[in-house]
């Protein structure tokens, strides 16, 4: 029994896992309460104090949400209120006229690799659900199909370039060139990309889903009643422009001014939704002739709408509190530690293990990085490439422990076993393809 007391800490994860599946698949009970009771059993199990396990499932819950609720629950207003202006429509028909139907998936890709590498992942996928959903109607295609392509690129552009926080922090704990990420980045991406995004989607089968009701069109606009392409585009990428604004800006200036303290506040993921949010009230609400008590109505029909998906992520926060508190991405980490593997797939490999294991891209990223940092000198690896190698494997495939898994099952309305085929799928080609590319890149580097 030596080996189950050395391992019971993966054990015990992987039962949690296997009786949250067993009760939203056979026994039907909501995501929120399976996650919480697996959250409890897995601390207990795990050697937490009774006190140990409430104070962890709290601080899990209540930080996931303080950082997720208002981006999710604004961004589904904005995306509410496109919707139902007409401008998600408008946006929808104008890609289709000038990029056609065979050709939508790359514009598609293009937006969403720009939302990726300039906003938080949530706010990118809340944002460009609705108009991936529209463009999908208007050209009678599965939206699910379109979806995957977006977020293929979405989190691969998240993943590997600054300044989001995972590859920013693995840039300084390298020691990389920042420029030369961008650069080498984009050749990683772009084929991640490709084969997550266009290839993957195409062979898989049964994605011809019904339209998630939150984001049904209430009508069908005519050309008069839909706001302007332009419009319609720049008020949900606002969020994006002043966060990379605010970022530009900050390079510049002290972070100890008052000045810098203004930029930063309103460069915030929050304070920046907001913002759009009361600039889309106008420009698609009261200025269209919609009367206030008409868009506080889409306003409310959206918070209701998610609702739900907002517990759940705040509970898929527990849980990864839970496995973060008990200690299991130390133990994955000392396990990995002698090995006379390649720095760049060890690399790979462990912040893989851990994104799996803890469901945290950024964690499992800063923990890989500790353990391989001081190889780069005795294996004479270029730093670049260790940094593409640790993103590619923080974007691995990730399970119930991962709030944006269940971001992207609840807003698609998809079943687990549907999110695994999809979520799953794209980010496992994304983190497979990516590391390829860059073993290959490490020939000529």
């Amino acid at each position: 029994m030596d080996w189950f007391i050395e391992f019971a800490p993966i054990i015990w994860v992987a039962l949690g896992v296997a009786l949250l599946l067993f009760l939203n698949i056979v026994v039907k009970l909501n995501s929120v309460l399976a996650l919480l009771i697996v959250a409890t059993l897995v601390g207990i199990l795990n050697g937490l104090t009774l006190d140990a396990v409430v104070i962890s499932i709290k601080t899990g819950f209540g930080s996931t949400l303080g950082s997720l609720a208002i981006i999710i629950g604004m961004g589904a207003v904005l995306g509410k209120l496109m919707v139902d202006s007409g401008a998600a429509q408008r946006v929808a028909s104008t890609l289709l006229n000038k990029f056609g139907v065979k050709n939508i998936e790359w514009a598609i890709l293009i937006v969403g690799t720009i939302f990726g590498i300039s906003v938080f992942y949530e706010v990118a996928f809340i944002i460009l659900a609705p108009l991936v959903i529209s463009i999908a109607i208007e050209a009678k295609i599965p939206y699910l199909r379109l979806g995957i392509t977006m977020v293929a690129a979405a989190t691969m552009a998240h993943s590997i370039f600054p300044p989001q926080p995972g590859p920013t922090a693995l840039v300084d704990a390298y020691g990389a060139d920042m420029g030369m990420v961008y650069i080498l980045g984009i050749v990683v991406v772009v084929p991640s990309v490709i084969c997550a995004g266009i290839i993957l989607p195409r062979m898989l089968r049964n994605l011809d889903l019904p339209v998630p009701p939150l984001l049904k069109k209430s009508k069908q606009f005519s050309e008069e009643e839909m706001p302007g392409f332009a419009v319609s585009l720049l008020v949900p990428l606002l969020p994006a422009i002043i966060i990379t604004a605010a970022t530009i800006i900050n390079i510049f200036v002290d972070r100890e001014t008052t000045f810098s303290q203004i930029i930063n506040f309103f460069g915030s993921a929050e304070i920046s939704m907001i913002l759009a949010v009361l600039v889309a009230i106008y420009v698609f609400g009261t200025s269209r002739g919609r009367s206030m008590k008409e868009v506080m109505d889409s306003f409310s029909g959206a918070i209701e709408g998610i609702a739900m998906i907002v517990f759940i992520v705040g509970a898929g926060g527990a849980f990864k509190q839970i496995i973060l508190d008990t200690g299991i991405g130390d133990f994955i980490a000392g396990m990995m530690q002698n090995t006379s593997v390649s720095p760049l797939i060890m690399a790979w490999l462990i912040t893989a293990i851990l994104r799996i294991a803890t469901g945290t891209g950024v964690v499992s990223a800063i923990t890989a990085a500790g353990i391989v940092g001081p190889l780069i000198h005795t294996f004479d690896v270029n730093p670049v490439l260790m940094v593409l190698a640790t993103a590619a494997g923080s974007n691995t495939i990730t399970h119930v422990n991962d709030a944006s898994f269940w971001l992207f099952k609840e807003y698609f309305n998809l079943s687990i076993k549907d999110t695994f085929r999809t979520w799953g799928l794209l980010l496992f080609t994304n983190s497979i393809v990516g590391l390829g590319v860059v073993l290959l890149l490490s020939l000529f580097i």
